[in-house]
């Protein structure tokens, strides 16, 4: 945690901010109020210490505007011995708790424990509040629920796993809900009720990554003016999701990888071993096995990473599913715009069914709100959605069916599920199916597979 100490003896502030470094805190001194009120301004502080009487100045006064300005810094009130009225005040006023000066360690444990209950459930609230939010987009039990087996395989895998402190590696392009996914995992795990914390790798250079990841100490590079915990500190006790860990900056790796073995860290610019209590889900939409091959990824720690792997199918082999997740996103965003739409139209459904979805859930979400948004009439038309779909030649050919014609705007891979499955209709058994397909029974086996059918 990190707390700024506000009091104008210096033989005390300096005390206490030696007490705060030795329990494996950090601390910052102030010895005015208009100094402490600069220095929260940032909001880079987990709690306050302060003195009531503050020379000529009250502290009752300083108290006032910072809870005016950060409502939920949690103030801890320093008072002489015979001054219990003016901390009861202090209280009634917003303080989160006291300490009689002088006070001894064992007292200092007995607040600090309560303080970190406080910002524990201050944090719970927030994440509840996020994982509401983010609930009204992408339901996990929405967009991970499917009729599909190469889904319901997906799913099986991760739940046995969820439960066990082992690494999860999820693999898929991009937009077919790997975040959502990992939230999922979490939530159906023992540490549920732990934090959730997501890094991105590719949004940031090397050295602030690395800061993000791991913390940095004061004057540990230029523009290090304070010591930062990262985000493996954030996440103790529960989940760290590495997103997009493909990108991870080669330098990185190894310290990654310690994370991994050791569940040791040092923060930029410390020599100081940490020990980490996380467990680590990882995903990428880039094939690590090339990029091991290439360099750019170093093989132990792939290795390390692959003890679970799942691998979400893009929406292209999840035909079954396509109008429900739009028919999820529709009711989303025509309750946030307000519209009374009586869902789609049979070209619109035809066209969403025929398109391929490179962009995977992503692009399915910002396409049906633009429909919502676009749609002239009481329900979503062909002429309402992107002129990706609007312009396939399927959209207008297939009808109602949706199957995938050649000369289409589809992939190949398409185009051969779509054979797979007319041949396999029409032949009596696997052997003549092979025959006509020109491809042995296993070949044949493993593609049926591959799209869901047993």
């Amino acid at each position: 945690m990190d707390f700024l100490v506000i009091d104008d003896d210096k033989t005390f502030r300096d005390a206490t901010c030696l007490l705060i470094d030795t329990e494996g805190h950090y601390a910052e001194a102030a010895s005015t109020g208009e100094m402490a009120l600069t220095e929260i301004k940032d909001g880079k502080f987990d709690a306050v210490l302060l003195d009531l009487n503050l020379g000529n100045a009250s502290g009752l006064d300083v108290l006032d505007a910072m809870i005016k300005r950060q409502p939920n810094l949690p103030v801890i009130i320093f008072t002489a011995q015979g001054s219990v009225q003016n901390a009861v005040e202090a209280m009634r006023r917003g303080a989160a708790d006291f300490l009689e000066k002088p006070f001894t360690r064992e007292q200092f444990h007995l607040v600090l424990a309560r303080v970190q209950r406080f910002l524990h459930l201050n944090q719970n609230i927030e994440r509840l509040e996020r994982e509401v939010e983010d609930s009204n987009a992408q339901s996990p039990g929405v967009l991970l629920d499917s009729s599909t087996p190469l889904m319901k395989e997906v799913m099986d895998t991760l739940a046995r796993a969820a439960k066990t402190p082992a690494s999860i590696l999820l693999l898929g392009e991009s937009g077919t809900g790997k975040s959502v996914l990992a939230r999922a995992v979490h939530q159906q795990s023992h540490l549920a009720n732990k934090p959730f914390v997501t890094v991105s790798c590719p949004s940031l250079s090397r050295e602030l990554l690395e800061s993000e990841l791991f913390g940095h100490v004061k004057g540990a590079f230029t523009g290090a003016l304070r010591d930062h915990w990262g985000k493996v500190k954030a996440a103790a006790g529960g989940t760290l999701f590495l997103d997009e860990i493909g990108d991870l900056p080669i330098e990185i790796q190894p310290k990654l990888l310690r994370l991994l073995q050791e569940r040791e860290y040092e923060r930029v610019g410390e020599n100081v071993i940490r020990q980490a209590d996380v467990r680590i889900i990882a995903a990428t939409s880039h094939d690590l096995k090339t990029r091991v091959a290439h360099g750019t990824f170093r093989e132990d720690l792939f290795f390390r990473l692959n003890v679970i792997t799942a691998e979400m199918p893009p929406l292209r082999q999840r035909q079954a599913d396509l109008m429900s997740f739009a028919g999820h996103f529709f009711e989303h965003f025509a309750a946030l715009c307000g519209r009374r739409l009586d869902g789609f139209s049979e070209p619109a459904s035809a066209a969403i069914r025929a398109y391929s979805w490179p962009g995977n859930l992503r692009e399915m979400r910002n396409a049906i709100e633009r429909a919502v948004i676009m749609a002239k009439a009481n329900q979503i038309n062909l002429e309402d959605l992107p002129a990706e779909l609007r312009n396939q030649p399927a959209a207008a050919a297939n009808g109602s069916n949706g199957a995938p014609q050649v000369g289409s705007l589809v992939s190949i891979e398409q185009l051969e599920e779509a054979h797979l499955r007319k041949v396999l209709e029409r032949t009596p058994n696997l052997a003549k199916a092979a025959e006509v397909l020109g491809i042995d029974q296993a070949t044949l086996y493993r593609k049926r597979k591959k799209i869901g059918l047993e």
